[in-house]
């Protein structure tokens, strides 16, 4: 992939607390053409998953309910997680999916490449590709994995950097065997800055490879103009409620977020994920709306 040049987008309106104005929708819509689609990441409803008060099924319902067309389903809410579960299992969750009429859009896993000790490194990229298995087996197309969080006392950058793009590769390799892709997310750990995850995305050569763009975890002063950058490598999102900007997190800008990517043709999914307190269900049907009025 070739980085592309930047554009100039500017700002007409902020996310505040009662949301986008009114007034701006119907100027700004006409700007943005909806090439992607939407998609609710499960971390969404993290608390209740965890806790058994909502299952699979009961989170594909949800968000069904409120008109997501796709879930990305985190592995950690498949019972069974990290070991992967029988394939009755996952036929049934595949199932589920498909009879309320909802795509698998992806699915991830806790990793940590910047392990020092060999072992731990190996069975972090053995557990990476047992859910690649998985993935291919419940029909999601990518499997999200972490650069890792790794000790600014440790061996050098250049030598954990290195070490990740080779377990990258390696993940890449094996999942190409399956049909499934890797997923690299931003995820403000060892790798922080736009640079960074640029070296990571040119450094790993496979077509079975690419970024979840986590817009929440870019931490320069214009996120917006490291989304641009970062783009091009896109094959899938993590958009949230909030981004970085000079160290403070401050509502999103959808219109300008959506612009930018209108403009650059992203066409794949597009997961909306929500965090904080208060009820999932509620947070996650405002940012559904929030976004969609921008899309019709």
């Amino acid at each position: 992939m070739q980085r592309r040049s930047f554009i100039k987008s500017s700002s007409v309106a902020l996310v505040g607390a009662g949301g986008i104005r009114a007034s701006q929708i119907k100027e700004d819509r006409e700007k943005i053409q909806k090439t992607f689609t939407l998609s609710l990441n499960a971390y969404s409803f993290n608390k209740p998953l965890l806790a058994g008060e909502m299952s699979v099924a009961g989170l594909f319902q949800a968000a069904k309910k409120i008109g997501f067309p796709a879930v990305d389903l985190t592995a950690y809410y498949i019972p069974g997680y990290p070991e992967v579960p029988e394939n009755k299992v996952l036929f049934e969750i595949k199932r589920s999916a498909f009879k309320l009429g909802l795509a698998i859009s992806g699915t991830g896993v806790r990793n940590d490449f910047a392990l020092s000790d060999p072992v731990e490194l190996a069975n972090s990229i053995e557990l990476v590709k047992k859910w690649v298995v998985a993935a291919s087996t419940m029909g999601a197309p990518h499997v999200r994995v972490f650069a890792g969080r790794g000790s600014e006392n440790g061996p050098s950058r250049d030598k954990v950097k290195t070490q990740m793009i080779d377990a990258f590769q390696e993940c890449a390799d094996f999942a190409s065997q399956y049909g499934v892709m890797i997923a690299f997310q931003n995820h403000y750990d060892y790798i922080k800055t736009t640079s960074d995850v640029v070296e990571i995305m040119e450094g790993v050569n496979s077509e079975w490879f690419g970024l979840m763009l986590d817009i929440g975890s870019i931490p320069g002063p214009d996120p917006y103009a490291d989304i641009e950058q970062l783009i091009p490598y896109a094959i899938s999102w993590q958009v949230k409620e909030e981004v970085r900007s000079e160290n403070e997190k401050v509502p999103t800008d959808f219109i300008r977020l959506l612009k930018i990517v209108s403009d650059r043709h992203y066409t794949g999914y597009f997961p909306l994920e929500t965090l904080g307190e208060g009820d999932p269900r509620q947070k996650v049907r405002k940012l559904y709306q929030d976004v969609s009025q921008l899309l019709l």
